[in-house]
């Protein structure tokens, strides 16, 4: 039994040899996912600053953060649903 493990433990440590690509007859980078994304784009200069999308809604959701930073928030809307405190409203007398 203390072979087995022993060839076990030898076959284990062979498999997580290190590859890092360099050795002869290996894959080797060639930028070819440069040249894909490349050849998709309808407009090279997209690739350096992207394009909305036709329904964007960019500048609506833009309007409350500005608001936000330079501090100009809209009020709140008042409530009936409770008291000056924030309390909720009581059932009165009659309820039980």
């Amino acid at each position: 039994m203390p072979r087995l493990s022993c060839t076990l433990l030898l076959l284990l440590l062979a498999a997580c040899r290190h590859d890092d690509f360099s050795r002869a007859g290996t894959w080797q980078p060639t930028g070819v996912n440069e040249i894909n994304l490349q050849a998709m784009l309808s407009d090279p200069a997209d690739a350096n600053r992207g394009v909305a999308a036709r329904d964007e809604r960019g500048a609506a959701a833009a309007a409350p953060i500005n608001r936000l930073l330079n501090d100009r928030r809209k009020p709140l809307p008042l409530s009936t649903w409770g008291s000056a405190t924030g309390a909720a409203p009581s059932a009165g007398a009659d309820a039980r």
